[in-house]
């Protein structure tokens, strides 16, 4: 069970704004606010290295909590400034060469699809699309086909695109790429915190993620998983650094054999603590009961915006999770943002540039508006939601 009054009595946002806005950055717990100002004050009080060595098992904590959210161990994990930064630092350990062959699917995340295109434009692979099923989400069946004839370097999905509710077959996508030894790397920047993750279900070699979404963790900071297979092939980032290697003589280095080897030296100890209260706060509320909160948010806040006047829903799939996209004839998406944002209602914008394959496909020419409960959200705050838009579109 959801204890509402006790989250909500937890998060100072709540008594200020009504916050539909999670998949841009959610609403931080007050345990994730007193780690981060914590820290903050003792680096102000004794200086920076100071603080990180009396808190190094603070800051350790930061791996070993995000290791219980994906059921792995702190070996597999490293700390990193963003899900982009995650994402680029998987992709620069991967050897490509002219010709390879980058598996990816039309629902992607835009800043994945612009760093393969500048692996195409420096390198020379080749990126495929897998088609998606009549149902929308992409074709398991596509997929396995195309690993067949292709025989890819890399298999790149994202779980849940930041643009749709869409939940990809992440974990049937996994086995396929297991099967045929492939590299698999998860985009899971919008699923951490609001469903249960488990890497070895998925069988990806790497998973990224941000800790400021549905994780509800500071900015800032996010989290790269690696592989046994990964460490074991000796993968690492292209520009490695003192915290991920050693020095061994005047041409030679050893990485380390954990996926420290993906840090770099400096990072925001503050943020990291803060990132793990934010993981056992999530694992606490537990992920089950998260996902069905969000469930419930979900489609009562649909049932009610099918019911506005020219207001189509967007978001395609058999499986959806508590991201909501729609457009109107009767407003732009941006000012039915800004309009709410004057009724102190946090939504968010998804424009064009940001899903331009799923977007023209959609009709969508502008932008669309995002809506993103999680389960601190009341009934109240989604009435509140639909009858601001009830006003604003009439």
């Amino acid at each position: 069970m959801i204890d509402l009054l006790t989250l909500r009595n937890d998060t100072p946002g709540t008594r200020h704004v009504v916050h539909f806005n999670n998949a841009g950055a959610s609403l931080m717990p007050q345990p994730v606010i007193d780690a981060i100002t914590s820290h903050l004050t003792l680096e102000s009080e004794i200086g920076g290295y100071e603080a990180a060595q009396l808190r190094q098992d603070a800051t350790q904590q930061f791996y070993t909590s995000t290791a219980d959210l994906l059921n792995t161990t702190a070996e597999h994990i490293a700390a990193t400034a963003n899900a982009t930064d995650a994402y680029a630092r998987a992709l620069s350990s991967i050897p490509f060469e002219r010709g390879d062959v980058i598996l990816t699917t039309v629902n992607d995340y835009v800043s994945n699809q612009l760093a393969f295109l500048s692996l195409q434009k420096r390198l020379g692979v080749n990126i495929v699309r897998a088609e998606d099923s009549p149902a929308g989400g992409v074709s398991v069946e596509d997929i396995a086909s195309k690993i067949k004839a292709l025989r890819p370097r890399l298999v790149a999905v994202t779980h849940i695109p930041t643009n749709s509710g869409l939940i990809q077959p992440v974990e049937a996508i996994g086995q396929l790429c297991r099967e045929a030894d492939v590299l698999y790397l998860v985009d899971a920047c919008q699923s951490v915190g609001q469903l249960p993750l488990d890497v070895n279900q998925i069988h990806c070699d790497f998973l990224t993620a941000t800790c400021r979404k549905f994780l509800r963790g500071p900015r800032g900071v996010g989290f790269l998983y690696v592989s046994d297979k990964v460490l074991s092939s000796q993968l690492a980032p292209l520009f490695v650094d003192l915290r991920g290697a050693v020095w061994e003589s005047a041409d030679s280095y050893q990485l380390l054999p954990t996926a420290q080897r993906f840090e770099y030296w400096e990072f925001p100890h503050a943020l990291l603590q803060g990132a793990a209260e934010a993981n056992r706060y999530a694992l606490s509320v537990g992920l089950e009961a998260i996902a069905r909160r969000n469930t419930t948010l979900r489609e009562n806040l649909c049932n009610r915006l099918r019911q506005l006047p020219d207001v189509r829903l967007l978001d395609e799939g058999e499986r959806l999770a508590s991201i909501i996209t729609l457009s109107s004839e009767r407003k732009p998406a941006a000012d039915l943002k800004s309009a709410l944002l004057a009724e102190r209602i946090n939504t968010s914008l998804s424009d064009h540039g940001s899903a331009i394959l799923d977007y023209d496909r959609k009709g969508i020419t502008t932008a669309a508006l995002r809506i993103s409960p999680h389960y601190f959200n009341t009934e109240e705050e989604i009435t509140t939601l639909v009858d601001a838009l009830t006003r604003i579109l009439a």
